[in-house]
């Protein structure tokens, strides 16, 4: 059953949709998806690491952060797949997932074979990505690994203020913008949120960086009203925040699922939430998600499901 239905009012609505995350994970391990997925990681980084892993200079400490937030939680909530002991000062890691053991003692890069947020990245299906946490500089994006992006990149975002990043976004500085950095200013450590962000792409590549367009394009050749349900996916982000207690740096987690359509409308309520959302949704924001392409043939297949 697929873990995350994105659509709770019948309409479109323009909104951040946080709520506090409480007691759930930071981190989840889907075990349907987790080697096909961190083996393609694994492959796109091997590739291209500097395209998918970058990292501002002076970044490390709040990288060596992230890794000691994650890995106590990870073995804390997942005991049959990874064991974390402490002794001495030096941590031992075993993710029996990937059958790797790691000792090292944080803070000393020489104890690993990469960044933390590089090494930490490749064993989870999360995108990891690091804001900085003061207000007045906007929250730049400062480091990321970044493996499944949804028609973005590293390559155009770092270093860039929250406000800038979200640019492209219809209507988000003037609808969203204040909300939004008030968002990540009280932003708490030991209370994270998490949001839903949803889009519908005619291709189930997760890897949708821009380098990816002359195939996203290609894909809409052959859909119609008869094949988009089996063509066309839709892809939801589950996306969290939280807040690092030492550095004051901003952790944003990315884990993306997917699914084909024909497979969320066997459910009719689910349909006809799709179909409504789809209909009152703007033309500006049809194109940035990508939609604007096959939105005929999708709603005409929805409303035939609806019927």
């Amino acid at each position: 059953m697929f873990p995350y239905f994105p659509f709770e009012d019948e309409s479109f609505v323009m909104s951040m949709g946080v709520r506090a995350l409480g007691a759930g994970d930071v981190i989840e391990i889907d075990p349907d998806h987790y080697h096909a997925e961190i083996a393609l990681k694994q492959r796109l980084l091997t590739e291209d690491a500097a395209y998918y892993f970058q990292a501002l200079p002076r970044t490390e400490s709040a990288q060596w952060e992230v890794l000691e937030l994650l890995l106590p939680q990870l073995a804390a909530r997942y005991p049959q797949w990874f064991t974390l002991k402490v002794e001495q000062g030096r941590w031992h890691w075993h993710n029996r997932l990937l059958n790797e053991y790691t000792e090292f003692r944080p803070g000393t890069l020489a104890d690993l074979p990469l960044l933390p947020l590089h090494w930490l990245g490749r064993q989870l299906q999360e995108d990891l990505l690091v804001l900085d946490g003061n207000m007045e500089t906007g929250f730049p994006l400062v480091a990321g690994l970044l493996c499944f992006p949804n028609s973005w990149c590293l390559q155009e975002k770092l270093g860039q203020s929250f406000l800038a990043i979200h640019g492209p976004v219809p209507s988000f500085e003037r609808q969203l913008g204040r909300s939004s950095l008030l968002l990540l200013q009280r932003l708490k450590a030991g209370r994270p949120v998490w949001r839903l962000n949803w889009a519908f792409r005619s291709t189930p590549r997760l890897d949708i960086t821009p380098r990816a367009a002359d195939e996203v394009q290609r894909s809409y050749t052959n859909l119609s009203e008869d094949t988009i349900g089996e063509q066309c996916w839709l892809r939801v982000e589950r996306q969290t925040l939280t807040r690092l207690p030492e550095m004051g740096a901003i952790l944003f987690t990315v884990h993306t699922y997917q699914t084909s359509v024909a497979e969320i409308v066997v459910d009719p309520v689910a349909a006809r939430k799709m179909e409504r959302v789809l209909t009152t949704t703007p033309p500006e924001m049809r194109a940035y998600k990508g939609i604007s392409p096959f939105i005929e043939s999708l709603l005409g297949y929805l409303q035939r499901r609806c019927a």
